[in-house]
C-alpha cells in the first residue's frame, strides 16, 4: 500500500451521564483536569450544576417543576452533568426565573455560584404568554432545548474567563504532552510510526515529554488488523485500524482520532516508510485539535457587561398531529 491512509475520524468523549445521547463536538466546562493538571480548568464549576424548581417562573408548580427537568435533560445532552434537584452545598446551580415584557414571557438563567454569586446570565427566546401558561411537555421540552444551548455558551465563557486569568492554563503555555507510543503494528510498525508521531508533533506548539509525570495528556496508540474484503482482482486483503487515543492527566478520555482502510494483505509485514510518515503527520494534528477542543484554551471569555446579546427568535410550538 502506498500514499496515505482514508482521514482521521475524530470522536470526543460522551459523559457517562448521557445515556440517551450521542457525542456532541462540544467544549467541556466542567471537565475536571486531574491533580497533576491543575491549569486545564482551573476556578472551573465542578462536575454538577443543580437545576431546583424555580419559585418564580409564572407557571403551576407542575409546570413549574416539568420546566427544571426539561432543562436539566437538555443539558445533559449538552455533555453538561446538570440534575433537576433542589440546591445542594458546594455546588454550582441554575436560577431560573421568567419575566413578562410586552405581552411575551421571557425566560432568564442565571448561573450561580457554590457561594450564590452570580456568574453570568441569559435570556431565552420570548414566549406567547397563552403559550406559556397551558404548555405542555412537547412545548418546554422546546424551551429547555433553547435554554441549553444558551446555558452552555456562558459556562463556556466562564471557563474561558477563568483560563484567561490563570497565568498557569493552557490559554498561556503549552499542553505537556506523554507519548506512550504504538503497539500492534506489523512488521517495523511500531517504531516506524512512533518515530514519525514523535518527529510530526514537534512542529506543534505543545511539547512532548519523556514521562507520564505532571503531563496534561497522555496519547496512546493501537494498531489492529483484520481480514479484508475479497480484492478485486483476486488478491487478499487486509482491514487496518489505527487509533490514536488522548486521556487527561486524570484517565479521563479526551477524544479519540481514527485511522481505517483496506490494504493489500501483508503488505505492511516488514516496512511502512512513507506510510508511517503520511499517517502520523495526520494523527499528530489531529491529537493538537483534541487537545484544543477538549482543554477549552480556544474558547471566547465571556463578553463584556452590556454587549449586545444575540438577537432572540419567539419559540413557537411544534405543529400539533
Amino acid at each position: 500500500m502506498t500514499g496515505r491512509l482514508k482521514p482521521l475520524r475524530l470522536a470526543l468523549p460522551c459523559s457517562a451521564l448521557l445515556l440517551l445521547s450521542g457525542c456532541l463536538d462540544v467544549p467541556h466546562p466542567f471537565a475536571h483536569s486531574g491533580k497533576n493538571g491543575p491549569g486545564l480548568a482551573t476556578n472551573a464549576p465542578p462536575s454538577r450544576l443543580d437545576v431546583p424548581t424555580p419559585p418564580n417562573a409564572l407557571l403551576s408548580n407542575a409546570n413549574a417543576e416539568l420546566w427544571a427537568k426539561d432543562v436539566a435533560q437538555a443539558l445533559l445532552q449538552q455533555t453538561i452533568p446538570a440534575i433537576a434537584q433542589p440546591t445542594r452545598k458546594g455546588d454550582w446551580w441554575l436560577n431560573m426565573q421568567a419575566e413578562l415584557r410586552n405581552g411575551q414571557v421571557v425566560p432568564v438563567y442565571t448561573v450561580m455560584t457554590p457561594q450564590n454569586t452570580v456568574r453570568a446570565t441569559q435570556e431565552g427566546s420570548p414566549v406567547p404568554v397563552g403559550q406559556w401558561s397551558v404548555g405542555d411537555q412537547a412545548f418546554f421540552a422546546l424551551v429547555a432545548q433553547d435554554a441549553a444551548n444558551r446555558i452552555t455558551t456562558a459556562l463556556t465563557g466562564i471557563q474561558a474567563d477563568d483560563m484567561e486569568k490563570d497565568p498557569h492554563s493552557l490559554k498561556h503555555r503549552a499542553a505537556r504532552v506523554y507519548f506512550t507510543g504504538v503497539s500492534g503494528a506489523p512488521g517495523d510498525g511500531n517504531t516506524s510510526l512512533a518515530q514519525a508521531f514523535t518527529a510530526a508533533f514537534r512542529d506543534s506548539a505543545d511539547t512532548l515529554q519523556n514521562s507520564a509525570k505532571n503531563a496534561d495528556f497522555i496519547v496512546t496508540t493501537t494498531v489492529k488488523l483484520t481480514p479484508g474484503p475479497a480484492g478485486t482482482t483476486g488478491h487478499p486483503q487486509q482491514h487496518i485500524e489505527i487509533v490514536w487515543r488522548v486521556v487527561d492527566a486524570g484517565g479521563k478520555e479526551a477524544g479519540a482520532a481514527t485511522q481505517l482502510h483496506d490494504i493489500d494483505a501483508h503488505s505492511l509485514d516488514h516496512y511502512w516508510g512513507d506510510v508511517a510518515v503520511a499517517a502520523a503527520q495526520e494523527a499528530a494534528a489531529a491529537t493538537k485539535q483534541i487537545i484544543d477542543r477538549y482543554s477549552g484554551r480556544d474558547n471566547a471569555p465571556l463578553a463584556a457587561p452590556g454587549a449586545p446579546a444575540p438577537a432572540a427568535k419567539t419559540v413557537q410550538p411544534a405543529p400539533a398531529g
